[in-house]
């Protein structure tokens, strides 16, 4: 007969293990901490880079608006479409036409018409006349758009110029500029 006095000691464990196994589960917890911290980060910094990643549009009695907010280095960028294709633009109205960097041609299935030379921040550059299909920014579509491919552009921001602009009635206030296609 067991004495009342004893206690069940229970199944053994060695608090070497159970360290162990703290200090592990102390990794896992500060790995995934600092994971969802550097995602969270990285959204945040391409929200400031390109603050209209998915931009929204109104439509009016006879047009549709679509509302810019500038970036902090007080750039205009926005996500759209080339030819159904997922499109970064930058907008410069200092640009006569829609530039296209020469890595992103395929991209678009675009092909390189006649060779010309255009004048860029960096000096002449070599480019081909070509022309987008289809152009959307949020709710607004051009189709049929002339467009250069400029094949020592780099980066993948197409820089939206007046082939497409001059297309749309535009006005900036504030920190916001609204492009507006007129039915």
């Amino acid at each position: 007969m067991r004495n009342s006095s004893e206690k069940n000691p229970g199944p053994k464990t060695n608090s070497s293990d159970t360290q162990v196994i703290g200090k592990k589960m102390m990794m896992i917890a500060w790995l995934i901490a600092i994971g969802l911290a550097t995602w969270l980060f990285g959204n945040w910094e391409e929200k400031q880079y390109n603050p209209n990643q998915s931009p929204q549009s109104y439509r009016n009695q006879n047009s549709v608006e679509v509302v810019l907010e500038r970036n902090r280095a007080g750039h205009y960028l926005a996500n759209g479409s080339v030819n159904g294709q997922q499109a970064l633009f930058l907008l410069d109205t200092g640009a006569t036409l829609v530039a296209i960097p020469g890595q992103l041609q395929k991209t678009y299935g675009l092909l390189s018409g006649q060779m010309h030379y255009t004048q860029t921040a960096n000096g002449t550059a070599k480019a081909y006349a070509t022309v987008i299909d289809s152009l959307t920014l949020g709710g607004i579509t051009l189709t049929n758009v002339r467009a250069s491919i400029v094949p020592n552009m780099q980066g993948n921001e197409i820089l939206l110029g007046m082939s497409a602009l001059k297309q749309l009635e535009f006005t900036q206030k504030g920190r916001q500029l609204t492009l507006r296609q007129r039915d």
